[in-house]
């Protein structure tokens, strides 16, 4: 079946159906991924080293806060 057809069925559905099948997919999106996850650890940890190793300086938060 086609995501064509799927959608065709769907808005068929009565719309308390339609909003429960939605929920269960935006729910289904928001799920953590392992992967993304890894990538942004290792990400962060090249960071954390490299401002420990002096090649990346850091800003300060009233820098990054403070209001234009």
């Amino acid at each position: 079946m086609s995501t064509k057809e799927i959608l065709e069925k769907a808005l068929r559905l009565k719309p308390e159906d339609r909003l429960m099948l939605v929920e269960g997919l935006i729910k289904s999106l928001d799920e953590p991924d392992k992967k993304l996850d890894d990538i942004w650890a290792e990400e962060a940890e090249k960071r954390l080293r490299a401002y420990r190793e002096g090649r990346l300086e850091g800003i300060p938060m009233e820098e990054i806060f403070k209001e234009k």
